[in-house]
């Protein structure tokens, strides 16, 4: 059946246990009302220390944080859209403040067996963000009668989260101060290969001390060969 090309999905915030993310999610928090807006952002932080008696200083990179998404989610029960709330609880009952509860459950509850919060990835058009609960503010705005809360404005903040293999990988570092692995191909030649990672093939020796090799003039195609970092200390003798 084909999708409605005028209908825009909705916003879903899949949950996993594992930080791979793979396969069906364990559960999923589908939102009422897509936001009108989102916003990322991106930070790159630069160490702060500066010479006595200097009057600048040259910018030194340190880290990049991970991404935040900005997101408000509403929850409404007041009537005032035809639009039927999906995933609320069990029984159906479109109660604003179990729907916060469900909320809450599934992005800050820790899991008993991976002893922290779930995995999330939040999915809308484009956005494909796999990440965590960083914070949410919870406003209930309008209530009913009895005093039961009737719409409640969640402000949340989702953190970035990648696997180490895979930001490894988006990172592609190819400097002699990081740790290298290279699987032997045919014609590799251990003095091109610490020249290609380290800019100076004399560091062939130790490479081969490093990785036990007999004979490095003939190195077997398929080895894993490990490089570890070089320290520019060690690249100045």
């Amino acid at each position: 059946m084909l999708k409605n090309p005028f209908k825009l999905e909705k916003l879903k915030i899949n949950v996993y246990d594992k930080v791979a993310r793979s396969g069906s999610p364990k559960d999923t928090f589908e939102v009422m009302f897509n936001p009108e807006s989102y916003s990322l952002k991106y930070e790159n932080v630069f160490q702060t220390y500066q010479g006595i008696n200097t009057s600048a200083r040259m910018v030194k990179y340190s880290l990049s944080k991970p991404q935040d998404l900005s997101l408000k989610l509403i929850l409404d029960n007041t009537g005032v859209t035809s639009i039927k709330a999906t995933n609320f609880l069990s029984s159906g009952e479109n109660d604003v403040y179990e729907r916060v509860q469900e909320f809450l459950k599934l992005t800050t509850e820790m899991d008993g067996n991976i002893h922290e919060p779930k995995y999330l990835r939040i999915e809308w058009g484009k956005l494909n963000f796999s990440c965590r609960l960083k914070s949410v503010e919870i406003n209930y705005t309008l209530f009913n009668r009895s005093g039961q809360p009737t719409r409640a404005e969640l402000d949340t903040v989702f953190v970035g989260d990648i696997e180490d293999s895979k930001r490894i990988k988006k990172e592609n570092k190819n400097s002699p101060d990081v740790y290298h692995s290279r699987i032997v191909k045919s014609g590799d030649k251990l003095p091109l290969m610490t020249q290609a990672i380290y800019g100076d093939p004399a560091y062939y020796i130790q490479i081969a001390k490093v990785n036990n090799l007999n004979n490095f003039r003939k190195l077997k195609t398929g080895t894993n060969l490990q490089f570890p970092p070089i320290k520019e200390e060690e690249q100045s003798n």
